[in-house]
C-alpha cells in the first residue's frame, strides 16, 4: 500500500456498534455533547459514498453540514447494503464504479481488503484527534485497521453479544436474573446457545482462555484444540465437559439446538413467552426480533453477557466492529483523499452520537456512556447501549488475520459430529473435535 499524502482533515466524530434498524430524521443535536474541532474548508473534489437505506438520512444531513462549509465540493450516496458493496468488490475490483470511495466494513474483513489492495491508507490517528473521545486509539478498534504502517480504515463502531432474558419465562422458572447465573447450573432449555456456531461458541471458549487459532512469540500458528484430553489444562477440560453435557440434555431431550438449519427456530419458539427459554445469548441487532418473541418488549430484559458465568468465570465474547474505509483507486489523489477523511471525520462527528445510533443501531467506541443515558433514546434502547459497552470492555479482541476464516467450519464439523458419533464420554466428544482441528493445521 502507498504511503498517504498528509491532508487536511476535519470536524469531530466517533464511531458505534449495533442493535436497531428504524430509519429516523435527523435533526440539529439541541445540546452540543462535545466542543467540535476546527471545521475543515476548501475542501474540493467529488466523490461518493455507500449507505445502507436505513442509513441514508443520517448520511445525507452529514453530507449537508461537509459542503456548508466546502461548497465546491460534491459528495453522492450509493444506496446498497454493505455486505451486498462487498461482494461487488470481490466479483470484481475497486476500480468498478459501482464500488463507492468511501465504505463499511467488517473488522475481520481488513485482511482480505488489504491482500485484494482494496483499501487507500489513511491518517487515522490525526483523524482521531480531530474525531476526539479515544482514550487510547491504538489499544481500541482503531489499532485492529492498522496493516504493517498503513490505518487502512477507522472506526465506526463496536459490537458484541449480550444476554437477553425473557422475565416471564425466567419467573415461570424460578430463576433469579438479579443474581450470578452458573451456565452448568441452568436447566438445558432455560438457556439456548447454538454453540456450534463459532460465533456463540466463542462466547465459552473465551472464559478459559481457549485459543482456537493464534500465533505463537514466534509468528507460528497454532490451536489449543490439536492437544490431548490429558494435556488440556483442567479449566479447558471443564468447559468441553460442559459442551458434552449440553449436547447430551438436548439429545435426550430430542431438541434441535445441534441442528445447524433447525435451531434457529427451535430457539425462538422456546424463547416466545410461555416457552421453556429464559436466556439467550444474542447480538443487540437482534433486539427487534427477540422483543417480538418476549411479548412485544414486555416480558424482555437485557444483561451483559458477564452476568453469566461458565464453570465460574465470565462469558466473554469478542471486541468486534466496524469501520469506515477508503477505495484504494483514490489513493494519490490528493484532493479525493482529503474530502474522503473530512466525510468520515463528519460520518463519525460525536455530537450526533445519538442520531448516528437511531439511524444504524450502531455504538460509538469514543462516547461516555452518559450522553446514550441522557438522551431522548428509548429505555430499551439505552439498556441495549450499556450491555454492549459494560460486555465489550473485558472481552478479547477479535481475531482478524484470514487464517482464522479456517476456524468456522472446523468448530462447526467438530461439535455437529457428536450427533452422528454420539460420543459416550467428554474426552471421546472432545477427540472428535481434535480430529477436526488436527485437520485443519495439516492445511496450514
Amino acid at each position: 500500500m502507498k504511503k498517504l499524502l498528509s491532508l487536511l482533515l476535519v470536524a469531530v466524530m466517533v464511531f458505534s456498534l449495533a442493535a436497531c434498524t428504524k430509519k429516523e430524521e435527523v435533526t440539529e443535536p439541541a445540546d452540543k455533547t462535545t466542543e467540535a474541532a476546527t471545521e475543515a474548508t476548501g475542501l474540493t473534489g467529488s466523490i461518493t459514498v455507500q449507505a445502507e437505506t436505513t442509513w441514508m438520512a443520517y448520511y445525507q444531513a452529514a453530507i449537508d453540514r461537509l459542503i456548508a462549509n466546502n461548497p465546491e465540493a460534491k459528495v453522492e450516496i450509493i444506496e446498497v447494503g454493505s455486505f451486498d458493496h462487498l461482494d461487488t468488490i470481490d466479483k470484481t475490483d475497486v476500480t468498478n464504479t459501482d464500488v463507492a470511495d468511501v465504505f463499511a466494513l467488517p473488522a475481520d474483513r481488513i485482511y482480505g481488503l488489504s491482500e485484494k489492495q482494496a483499501l487507500a491508507a489513511i491518517d487515522a490517528e490525526a483523524m482521531a484527534a480531530n474525531v476526539g473521545g479515544f482514550a487510547d486509539y491504538n489499544a481500541g478498534l482503531g489499532g485492529n485497521f492498522k496493516i504493517d504502517d498503513s490505518y487502512l480504515a477507522f472506526p465506526m463502531n463496536i459490537e458484541t453479544l449480550i444476554l437477553f432474558v425473557n422475565n416471564a419465562n425466567a419467573a415461570a422458572a424460578n430463576i433469579d436474573t438479579t443474581k450470578p447465573l452458573e451456565f452448568t447450573s441452568l436447566a438445558p432449555e432455560s438457556v439456548l446457545v447454538p454453540v456450534f456456531n463459532a460465533w456463540y461458541g466463542v462466547a465459552l471458549t473465551n472464559a478459559a482462555n481457549i485459543e482456537l487459532l493464534g500465533h505463537d512469540k514466534d509468528g507460528n500458528l497454532y490451536s489449543d484444540l490439536t492437544a490431548d484430553w490429558k494435556d488440556l489444562p483442567a479449566e479447558k477440560q471443564a468447559v468441553f465437559t460442559a459442551l458434552f453435557n449440553y449436547w447430551k440434555a438436548h439429545a435426550d431431550a430430542g431438541t434441535s439446538l445441534w441442528d445447524k438449519d433447525a435451531a434457529w427456530g427451535y430457539m425462538d419458539t422456546e424463547f416466545t413467552s410461555g416457552g421453556k427459554t429464559a436466556l439467550r445469548i444474542e447480538g443487540p441487532w437482534s433486539t427487534a426480533g427477540l422483543s417480538g418473541f418476549a411479548n412485544n418488549g414486555a416480558d424482555l430484559g437485557i444483561l451483559p453477557i458477564t452476568e453469566m458465568t461458565l464453570n465460574g468465570q465470565p462469558l466473554l465474547h469478542w471486541k468486534g466492529g466496524w469501520g469506515l474505509g477508503v477505495n484504494a483507486r483514490c489513493e494519490g489523489d490528493a484532493e479525493k483523499m482529503a474530502l474522503a477523511q473530512a466525510l468520515i471525520e463528519e460520518l463519525l462527528n460525536t455530537d450526533y452520537a445519538v442520531d448516528f445510533f437511531k439511524a444504524t443501531g450502531k455504538i460509538m467506541e469514543n462516547v461516555d456512556p452518559s450522553v446514550y443515558a441522557t438522551s431522548d433514546l428509548s429505555d430499551a434502547d439505552k439498556t441495549v447501549i450499556s450491555a454492549v459497552m459494560e460486555s465489550y470492555k473485558d472481552a478479547p479482541a477479535r481475531p482478524l488475520f484470514s487464517d482464522w476464516g479456517s476456524v468456522w467450519d472446523t468448530w462447526q464439523n467438530g461439535l455437529l459430529s457428536w450427533s452422528a458419533v454420539k460420543p459416550a464420554t467428554v474426552e471421546a466428544a472432545y477427540a472428535e473435535v481434535q480430529a477436526s482441528f488436527k485437520a485443519m493445521m495439516l492445511n496450514f
